[in-house]
């Protein structure tokens, strides 16, 4: 084996709850976010991208330490830190939340596989949601996350379909490193949708038990009590949630560029979902229709493959929040008849998403006003978050990590009362 190959298998064998939770913040909840971002201002939210980086590393791994130092979710750590109105409020929201956006991406996917599968829509839907929760029940915990870790190289396909159309590049890379901002109610709007769907409390409640979960599997956590914690224990931590973020962010830069490029340049500044924006790429690249044809196949292919992951986080960061919240045996490495319950919740909550479809609900709206929802509620999950010191003891996050995590709380807050003073602004 070469050194390169060792060096990857290495860096593939470190990587886990990390890299699964940055690549499910790209699901076609998220992509229809993005698209939309991309589709309404062009290149005018592009700057957000790499401005939202080192907030969500930063969220992100104080999660993932929690889960590692503690050996508790944090629902878990909610209900024994504070009161339990702010339980029920944080659980109740998140499993609604969940739901709409398990809906949404499962349409979405059913969708975007009818562009390279002539099959109904509805089948689609029901057959993969059948299949997604039956893998979920049956499969062992390390084969289901192993499954899920190769998922997220489906996210490839969106800076894949950036470089399948042409760009204008001199005004992309200004708008990636050149912040621009409107004081109006729809751009604020957009940016609390985009940071709500990037930064996201299904995401904070699915990473932390999933470290708790591998803590587990590697053998460093034994009965009850906290895991056992290293340096090393950390280093990859960090190194797994890095990456995993990084890759999170290029699929966000990478759909607005093309939706920015293709639609907005286009006159379109309306998606209805992720789906319809790969549709609209193949008529819109007229100067190059083979190029277009790639750009739908590539942007479908990263639908199809972050719907699945998505869900699979969506639905188990529900069960997690609340099986931790009621004291319920909890995760994905117990059998099913060990933790009935768990898995009603974690089917139930799918089921519920996917019925979604066949109620009428306009998937857009659903998607941007979780998305916004999922905005302000994340500010007291931050709050949590960043007040975590107290119960990590020694391996509490640094200075840095402790100083960006309060601007996150503050940025998301300042979206949310921004768009609230701007309702009514053209």
């Amino acid at each position: 084996m070469g050194p390169w190959r060792q060096r990857l298998t290495l860096l593939f064998a470190v990587l886990g709850p990390g890299v699964i939770t940055g690549a499910a913040a790209d699901d076609p909840s998220g992509m229809a976010t993005y698209s939309q971002t991309g589709a309404q201002c062009g290149y005018g939210q592009l700057w957000t991208a790499l401005a939202m980086l080192p907030l969500h590393i930063a969220v992100q791994e104080a999660c993932a330490r929690i889960g590692a130092v503690t050996g508790q979710g944090l629902a878990a750590v909610v209900r024994d830190q504070y009161s339990r109105p702010v339980l029920r409020a944080v659980v109740l929201l998140l499993l609604v939340a969940n739901t709409l956006n398990i809906g949404a991406d499962s349409g979405a996917m059913a969708a975007a596989a009818t562009l390279l599968v002539p099959v109904a829509p509805a089948v689609l839907a029901i057959t993969s949601t059948a299949v997604m929760v039956l893998l979920e029940i049956v499969l062992t915990s390390r084969v289901y996350a192993r499954l899920l870790k190769w998922l997220t190289l489906a996210l490839l396909a969106y800076p894949l379909t950036v470089g399948s159309v042409p760009q204008p590049w001199g005004a992309v890379r200004t708008a990636t490193f050149l912040p621009h901002v409107e004081w109006t109610c729809d751009f604020l709007c957009l940016i609390t949708g985009v940071l709500g769907t990037t930064i996201s409390p299904s995401l904070f409640v699915w990473q932390a038990p999933e470290v708790v979960e591998e803590a587990r599997a590697t053998g460093r956590l034994v009965g009850s009590g906290p895991p056992r914690v290293s340096g090393a224990t950390l280093r990859d931590l960090r190194l797994d949630n890095g990456v995993g973020m990084v890759f999170s962010e290029v699929g966000t830069w990478s759909s607005i560029v093309v939706t920015a490029t293709v639609l907005h340049a286009h006159g379109v500044t309306a998606m209805g979902t992720a789906a319809d924006a790969a549709q609209a790429l193949e008529p819109l690249v007229q100067s190059f229709p083979h190029a277009g044809v790639l750009a739908k196949g590539l942007f479908a292919v990263g639908v199809i493959g972050m719907g699945v992951l998505g869900i699979a986080v969506l639905a188990g960061s529900a069960a997690y929040a609340l099986a931790e919240a009621l004291q319920w045996h909890e995760g994905l490495a117990l059998p099913l008849r060990q933790a009935p319950t768990f898995y009603g919740i974690l089917s139930a909550a799918t089921l519920l998403g996917l019925a979604m479809n066949f109620l009428g609900i306009a998937p857009i709206h659903a998607l941007i006003s979780t998305a916004v929802i999922n905005g302000v509620v994340a500010v007291p999950v931050l709050f949590v978050s960043a007040r975590s010191a107290q119960i990590m003891g020694a391996y509490r996050s640094g200075w840095l990590s402790t100083v960006v995590l309060w601007l996150t709380c503050v940025a998301m807050g300042a979206g949310a009362l921004g768009m609230g003073a701007t309702r009514g602004t053209p």
